[in-house]
């Protein structure tokens, strides 16, 4: 699969159950701006048969290259991040996984009955990024556990392997200069704004600021069929500044990146 046709079709299902996206990108062509992705980020288990050591080999048939690795202690996760080396264009890609053996016992049986579900050979092509859940439904009390100790493990449980967002590149934009900007826009417009260690993460001294909306939401049945409104996937911005060499900043900041990880809290 070529990248241009993965993320168009990344794009397309992640726009079905985050709509906001398409409103924010349809805002920004309306200032006459031209939308590019700085990255895409993704979320699934460790020790499954959708592991980052399954699907990295994925991204590498696309012409993809890991250059970075992350470790989240609080929030139980290590991640990856991949870039395009002859094609700047291209969204670099986010990828983590959450250290199931490192939750509550509770919490380890829960997603250990999703898991046992999961084919052994799902990782068949790029379209497993956006093969969402594979497996049954949890119930709903299985659902507030895992929010209680591990709100990427709950978002994990209902929406599975889709882009859990998506991340415009302010660098990009002719009429946004600062990150201070776009967000003014969003709020202008009624969005939420991730508020967690301020509305901007990151700043120009560590070479990289970002900041994202609160998840959108859709109404999910559970296995006991109880219906609720839960969190889907949000919208990022990204402002990348240049290192003392010269060159812009490629990577990501983990103190930067926990707090984007909190778009999908429930509260």
């Amino acid at each position: 699969m070529q990248a241009s046709e993965f993320f168009d079709s990344l794009w397309q299902q992640y726009i079905k159950v985050t709509p906001q996206a398409n409103r924010i990108q349809a805002l920004f062509k309306s200032h006459g701006e031209s939308v590019l992705n700085d990255h895409v980020a993704f979320r699934t288990f460790a020790n499954s048969p959708v592991s980052l050591a399954k699907l990295e080999p994925q991204l590498i048939s696309m012409g993809y290259q890991a250059y970075g690795a992350f470790r989240f202690e609080n929030k139980h996760l290590v991640a990856r991040c991949y870039k395009h080396p002859e094609h700047d264009e291209l969204p670099k890609v986010f990828l983590s996984e959450l250290l199931v053996n490192e939750l509550p016992d509770n919490c380890q049986a829960i997603i250990q009955t999703m898991i046992k579900q999961i084919p052994v050979d799902a990782v068949q092509s790029p379209a497993v990024f956006w093969s969402g859940t594979l497996w049954q439904p949890l119930s709903f009390n299985d659902y507030q556990t895992l929010t209680e100790h591990s709100e990427y493990a709950a978002w994990l449980s209902t929406m599975g392997l889709q882009a859990n967002h998506f991340t415009v590149s302010i660098n990009l934009l002719e009429g946004f200069t600062s990150i201070e900007q776009v967000n003014q826009l969003l709020l202008d417009e009624g969005y939420r704004l991730n508020e967690v260690g301020g509305l901007v993460k990151g700043s120009p001294s560590v070479y990289l600021e970002q900041s994202s909306t609160m998840a959108d939401k859709i109404e999910y049945t559970f296995s006991d069929a109880k219906t609720s409104t839960i969190p889907s996937c949000f919208y990022e911005f990204a402002r990348r500044h240049k290192t003392p060499d010269g060159v812009l900043f490629d990577s990501f900041i983990e103190g930067n990146a926990d707090k984007i990880f909190d778009s999908t809290n429930s509260n």
